[in-house]
């Protein structure tokens, strides 16, 4: 049998491929003409419960009884990928049954005449999909690797890419048009970095190096996290001719880590435009400080995030974080959930109760839509700022805490002072340092890296494969105005993923007013409303919900899931600004 394969451009020989298999946790062995073993890989050795030296030499339908025969042998079906049964159940050497998946390719020569075989036995996991395409001089070795979810790359000694598989382009959204030819450092951020570094070492000194965790990045200019393996490539003399990367997405690994430890960095955030990297730049410097911060931003546009991010970067970070929606809890429990009651205090209070304050100290109290606090609650919040105490309710006796305050509101806040609907003593103690978070529709350039960040995180998170983007859905999400902003685009794709089956999002995938609005069949509903005067945020916040009711054709919970609000606070917002749906 030959003992040699070309693939990409470099000679391997078949225990290279067993290797190299190995590292993959991937079972693989080979017979010669006379079906004798000829060589088997220690996951095969581990799968069947064999050593080598129990097999090679012997026939194959003697020693592999707990791996019955395909029911077209390879030998039968010349440079066919034989997969009949590809399931099969063995047991190991510790009697644990296992579900392999089975393939079988037959070796030939340059005659194109069998003489042997190769059957590769995956231990069933989330790896389908092996290589599309080798480049290579036998026809034969075109499938070695042909079902593997996994990132495969070589590269020459000068560090070139010579290989990119299927696994590799979802991952990294390059095309293998695009990339092969160029330097690895395209994918890796430049000519410095940890992991060229590691690939660079492994092909001088030809040490493999296992489990690096690094990140790559994509062809929209993102970074994805991965996990990654390095090891050299042989002529059949010997001499390191260049190397092999394998590596995991581990999005969702990174996901269940931050959700386990509730933690998040700036990097969460996503963006490239201007304005989000002075927004960056701003984060760096006062997240370490105790500063009172001020976040303003049309709904949707990740104010939420922004405020764990900053606590999550300050020195607070391994203290409580708590959140208070101002506009989510009726004006009569406010004050009791915010300061907490002693046992007494009225009708009901039958033990005493902690306020989010109080749970919050030592650390970050987060006042979202602060805008529709109370007037008579912000005179108690003032004091809280001044002198860092409260009372609860019903209580004589103050509560003393330590606590950094970040508030965040869709409206602003000076125009309210204006109106005398927020307290101007307040507004200074709150407004210590603002950040105003830009609406998507004023970020158009971090669109691309948007959809791509959000559609591997839904897909990591949903245990579904990447789908790609057709370019009619990539025109219409490029061009589209986004009134409820992030939360929006975030909605949008994720209803387009769970109606995507297959491996690109077409148009039929989106939302129906996304649909309606691209093929015009039908008109969007007429919104109207009775004339009042309003000031000039409210108005501008008013002709934001018409719209938005307009695209989903008056449907209110549409209306609000895209606005990001609850649907009681859509419909009181339509009765104050007289909206007629």
């Amino acid at each position: 049998m030959e003992n040699n394969i070309a693939q990409a451009g470099h000679i391997i020989s078949c225990e290279q491929w067993l290797k190299i298999l190995d590292e993959l946790n991937i079972g693989a062995f080979t017979v010669d003409a006379k079906r004798h073993v000829s060589t088997m890989n220690l996951n095969a050795q581990a799968l069947v419960g064999l050593k080598d030296t129990e097999a090679i030499g012997k026939d194959c339908r003697e020693v592999f009884v707990g791996v019955p025969c395909l029911a077209k042998c390879p030998f039968k079906a010349p440079g066919a990928l034989i997969t009949d049964e590809p399931i099969i159940q063995i047991q190991d050497e510790d009697q644990i049954a296992h579900f392999v998946t089975r393939m079988a390719t037959p070796v030939l020569d340059s005659k194109h005449q069998v003489v042997g075989c190769m059957t590769i036995l995956q231990d069933h996991s989330p790896i389908a999909d092996l290589i599309d395409r080798i480049h290579h001089e036998e026809r034969s070795l075109k499938i070695i690797l042909d079902n593997l979810d996994v990132g495969i790359f070589t590269v020459d000694r000068g560090g070139r890419i010579t290989f990119f598989n299927t696994a590799a382009e979802k991952i990294s959204g390059f095309s293998r048009r695009e990339i092969l030819g160029e330097s690895c450092s395209k994918i890796f951020g430049g000519k410095e970095t940890q992991e060229i570094c590691s690939m660079q070492d492994t092909i001088v000194n030809g040490q493999p190096r296992s489990s690096r965790q690094g990140k790559m990045m994509t062809r929209d200019g993102g970074s994805i996290p991965i996990r990654a393996n390095y090891m050299a490539l042989r002529s059949e003399k010997g001499t390191i001719v260049g190397g092999l990367t394998t590596f995991h997405d581990l999005t969702l690994v990174q996901q269940l880590k931050q959700a386990m430890s509730d933690r998040y960095t700036f990097h969460d955030m996503i963006g490239r435009s201007p304005a989000m990297q002075k927004i960056f730049e701003m984060i760096n410097v006062v997240a370490a400080t105790d500063a009172t911060i001020l976040i303003e931003g049309a709904t949707g546009t990740g104010k939420d995030l922004l405020a764990k991010v900053i606590h999550s970067a300050g020195r607070r970070s391994d203290r409580p974080f708590v959140k208070v929606n101002c506009a989510a809890i009726p004006d009569n429990l406010l004050e009791s959930e915010m300061f907490g009651y002693v046992k007494g205090a009225f009708t009901g209070a039958e033990r005493d109760k902690t306020g989010r304050f109080q749970e919050a100290d030592g650390g970050t109290i987060f006042l979202d839509e602060i805008g529709d606090l109370p007037l008579a609650l912000q005179a108690k919040l003032l004091r809280v700022l001044e002198d860092k105490e409260f009372y609860r309710l019903g209580s004589r006796h103050t509560v003393k805490v330590n606590v950094r305050i970040i508030s965040a509101s869709n409206r602003n806040l000076e125009n309210l002072v204006a109106k005398q609907l927020f307290r101007e003593d307040l507004y200074y103690r709150l407004n210590l340092f603002r950040i105003g978070l830009p609406e998507l529709r004023d970020r158009q350039v971090d669109l691309p890296i948007l959809i791509g960040h959000i559609l591997r995180r839904l897909s990591a998170a949903g245990g579904r494969r990447l789908p790609e983007v057709s370019e009619k859905v990539m025109e219409i999400l490029l061009n589209y105005r986004y009134p409820g902003n992030v939360r929006e685009l975030e909605n949008i794709l994720e209803h387009a993923l769970i109606l995507c089956q297959e491996k690109t999002i077409q148009l039929r995938h989106l939302p129906e007013y996304l649909q309606i609005r691209h093929t015009t069949r039908k008109p969007p509903a007429k919104i109207s409303f009775r004339p009042k005067p309003l000031h000039a945020s409210d108005a501008e916040e008013r002709e934001n919900i018409i719209s938005v009711l307009q695209q989903h054709n008056g449907h209110r919970t549409r209306t609000a899931k895209a606005l990001g609000m609850e649907r009681t606070t859509l419909w009181r917002k339509i009765k104050k600004y007289g909206i007629i749906p």
